[in-house]
């Protein structure tokens, strides 16, 4: 088999869809998985901030929970902000069986919320009677020293015997924790990179909140990702870079090829 269909071939053992903002639908070893679940219409949300700040969802949700059909996994990168869980995709998480997300936002949403620190892992049954292994990988939403403002953040690592990698970076902005999964899991066949180069002027003198294009391009590199499917980067109004700054990074950088955008 040449590499081509090789490579075909595994894709198609992870179908991946971006459902705008940072809402994609995992199919992974029989399991459905959905990361941070927003499903509102436009609006704005007030921040837990000193002073008048608010996040805005610019562009409506092209789905809705019951559009995905059944959900056996959330895979939450973090509970504290609207643009990753808004007001329906809250209301959405008692329906799932399970919800993966930080340690602290475990604590605040109780239920069937599940956290896992950094390098921790679960195991869910595949219906084939296989195991997909979940952990909790490093992120960090903002420049060091930014968790007791941004709060804290974990990304994933979907994994099984039998199937490619998927990686699922979260709000993070810290190449150097995309340093150490790499060394831990490279080459990843699969990589959901939550981009847009998110930036507040009010926030960390207007640092990077998330990865931007240039960064993205540079992680994908390290984790020689086979694939990377950019999320999280369009609908709200905090994020400073789209679809054209992403393409023409990873055209920069020689990594076209590697691009899908799972719409």
């Amino acid at each position: 088999m040449s590499g081509a269909s090789a490579a075909n071939t595994t894709s198609e053992k992870v179908p991946v869809r971006v459902h705008g903002g940072p809402t994609t639908l995992i199919e992974y070893g029989g399991l459905r998985f959905v990361t941070d679940p927003t499903f509102d219409p436009p609006g704005e949300y007030p921040m837990p901030l000193p002073g008048d700040h608010k996040l805005v969802k610019t562009e409506p949700s092209p789905v809705t929970p019951a559009d995905l059909g059944p959900v056996d996994a959330v895979l939450l990168s973090h509970d504290e902000h609207d643009d990753n869980l808004d007001t329906a995709g809250r209301a959405f998480l008692p329906e799932v069986p399970v919800v993966f997300t930080t340690v602290s936002g475990a604590g605040r949403l109780g239920g069937n919320a599940r956290g896992l620190a950094f390098w921790q892992s679960a195991e869910l049954k595949r219906p084939d009677g296989g195991t997909v292994t979940v952990t909790g990988v490093p992120a960090r939403h903002g420049p060091e020293g930014c968790e007791p403002v941004s709060g804290d953040v974990v990304g994933f690592m979907l994994t099984s015997d039998d199937l490619p990698t998927v990686y699922v970076s979260g709000d993070n902005a810290a190449l150097e924790h995309v340093k150490e999964i790499a060394a831990r899991y490279a080459a990843v066949d699969t990589a959901i990179l939550f981009l847009g180069g998110a930036r507040m002027p009010f926030a960390f003198d207007n640092a990077l909140l998330t990865l931007d294009s240039a960064l993205g391009a540079e992680a994908a590199k390290l984790l020689g990702a086979r694939r990377v499917v950019p999320a999280h980067y369009d609908g709200w109004a905090h994020f400073q870079e789209g679809r054209a700054a992403i393409e023409a990074a990873f055209t920069e950088a020689g990594l076209t090829d590697r691009l899908d955008f799972a719409r």
